[in-house]
């Protein structure tokens, strides 16, 4: 048996092995509602059984560079927070090279308005939406509510947003060497670019996660958003695991490896003292 599991997972990608380990009972997902027209601009809906009450929601970005990955990947982050008695929403957007910044931005935009006038519907409180990215996920998140034009553009403002919950995210990469992220952003310093840039007064309240061994996203990054959020009196709340990687971070979220951070209690926390 352990020799047929071992050849299994090894004809599956990294994320569907990950899914085997989540537990499918306790939720119902709800999957392909569209906020858009694009293919790309979809989302699927996890509910907890037996809610009696409408349910504090979290809305979730996936990294990938703004230039890959599928919400059906996500699984684990649905039942990690389903589980706790929260409606999950994950969201694909469009990507590089389809739309550079800020069309991913803007997607992200669409997903929360869509979330906001739908989800009563599926036993979520349009009252207590908190937004969650991982990595570039982290960045459309974070932007979204550095930016209140996003959100306004969509008849919104920045009270659609209860709690933010970055992990991982590049709020302030300049300058870029990369010619994809250079192209991608319109520039190698583009400033208009980067979430530090855009917050210029109190914004939502904010947890900042990442790890201390992340080799791809530097936590000079959560240090600079915390800096400039504290200037104008933000709440912001850094978390900084030690030891942990970037794909870590988001691995300690599934059932089997939640010992290896506390990020699942410190966002349950977070979204409870701000629900």
């Amino acid at each position: 048996m352990a020799a047929g599991v071992t050849a299994l997972l090894s004809r599956l990608s990294p994320f569907a092995a990950i899914n085997l380990l989540v537990p499918r009972t306790g939720y119902a997902v709800h999957r392909g509602f569209a906020y858009g027209g694009d293919p790309r601009q979809m989302l699927d809906i996890y509910v907890p059984d037996g809610l009696t009450a409408p349910a504090p929601v979290l809305l979730f970005f996936y990294g990938g560079g703004w230039q890959g990955g599928r919400r059906a990947d996500y699984l684990a982050f649905g039942q990690a927070f389903a589980s706790a008695g929260m409606v999950v929403a994950v969201a694909d957007y469009r990507l590089y090279p389809q739309v550079k910044y800020p069309g991913f931005v803007a997607d992200a935009a669409g997903a929360l308005a869509w979330v906001h006038g739908h989800i009563r519907e599926l036993g979520g409180d349009p009252a207590r939406i908190f937004v969650s990215g991982h990595s570039a996920g982290a960045f459309n998140a974070v932007m979204l509510a550095s930016e209140p034009e996003f959100l306004a553009a969509h008849g919104g403002d920045l009270s659609w947003i209860r709690g933010v919950i970055g992990i991982s995210g590049p709020y302030n990469f300049l300058p870029m060497s990369d010619p994809v992220y250079v192209d991608m952003f319109h520039g190698t310093n583009n400033t208009g670019g980067m979430p530090v840039y855009h917050v210029d007064g109190r914004r939502p309240p904010m947890l900042l996660a990442t790890g201390t061994a992340d080799a791809t996203v530097g936590m000079g990054n959560t240090d600079d958003m915390e800096k400039k959020l504290r200037q104008f009196g933000s709440p912001v709340t850094v978390k900084k695991y030690r030891g942990t990687g970037h794909i870590g971070i988001l691995l300690s979220l599934v059932p089997g490896f939640r010992g290896m951070t506390s990020l699942r209690q410190d966002m349950i926390a977070f979204i409870r003292s701000h629900s």
